[in-house]
């Protein structure tokens, strides 16, 4: 079973305006709409048979219905894995990862760029320490700042795993969105899961080479951040540019299976 690790869908009658913002935010013309049927469809024709989906809270107000809409993704499609959310400054982080299990999620979604917090903020580090060790966290890394300037970095990113040992954490974008040189530097070889969301496009060959050569294969996993990017585009950029670097295309698609167990 094969399985995309990075993807976001947005409700309808919000779908254009994200996709717009995105745009804006990141000068890329998003590939899809948004919308679940459209990323199916694609996964679909890309041989992908599931996809976890995130979601973000960009404040405490918008934790509750943030997870709202990943519970009802999760109902949606056995295809389907949802990551809920938490904020540093939300008040009962608590009641609400109880709320989570009993609907079935079992991972969560920070994006220190979007939610307005440092990765090394202790606000971040006390919720950290309520998560435990039960949770699987996927972790937006890096931007166009330099790395002592953005919320988030590869350092930041080691340092997190160094002081919370235990539950598992995917650095997104090959451990972080142009910080690939510190990548190599801070991050690689660490028990850190990448994924290869938006990173094929934009990281050089030489960095590419260092990180796949220190890092261990087990611990790559497709993902195509779905709508900026097509899945099946991003599946012939990892023949292109990652699988004659001695890894194997079935490992990097069932990677994100094994992780996350199939859905009964």
């Amino acid at each position: 079973m094969f399985t995309d690790t990075h993807t976001h869908v947005f409700h309808p009658k919000i779908a254009e305006k994200a996709i717009n913002q995105l745009h804006n935010h990141y000068g890329i013309k998003p590939r899809g709409t948004g919308v679940l049927e459209d990323l199916l469809a694609r996964a679909t024709r890309a041989g992908i048979d599931r996809v976890v989906v995130h979601t973000a809270a960009t404040d405490p107000s918008q934790v509750i219905p943030a997870n709202n809409w990943a519970i009802n993704m999760e109902r949606q499609s056995k295809r389907v894995t949802a990551f809920g959310t938490l904020h540093p400054d939300y008040a009962e982080p608590e009641k609400e990862l109880e709320r989570l299990r009993k609907a079935g999620i079992h991972g969560l979604k920070f994006h220190p760029d979007f939610q307005g917090f440092f990765l090394d903020d202790p606000k971040f580090y006390r919720l950290m320490e309520i998560i435990g060790d039960d949770w699987t966290l996927m972790i937006h890394v890096g931007d166009r700042l330099p790395p002592e300037k953005n919320p988030s970095c590869p350092k930041k990113m080691a340092a997190l795993r160094r002081a919370f040992p235990g539950p598992r954490l995917i650095a997104a974008h090959l451990g972080g969105f142009s910080h690939w040189q510190y990548v190599v530097e801070h991050l690689a070889g660490l028990d850190v899961f990448f994924d290869t969301s938006s990173s094929l496009s934009f990281i050089d060959d030489d960095t590419l080479r260092e990180i796949i050569a220190h890092h261990p294969a087990e611990r790559l996993l497709f993902g195509s951040d779905y709508p900026l990017f097509d899945p099946g585009d991003e599946i012939r950029l990892l023949e292109r540019r990652v699988v004659p670097l001695g890894v194997k295309l079935v490992d990097l698609l069932n990677a994100g299976t094994r992780l996350f167990p199939e859905r009964t």
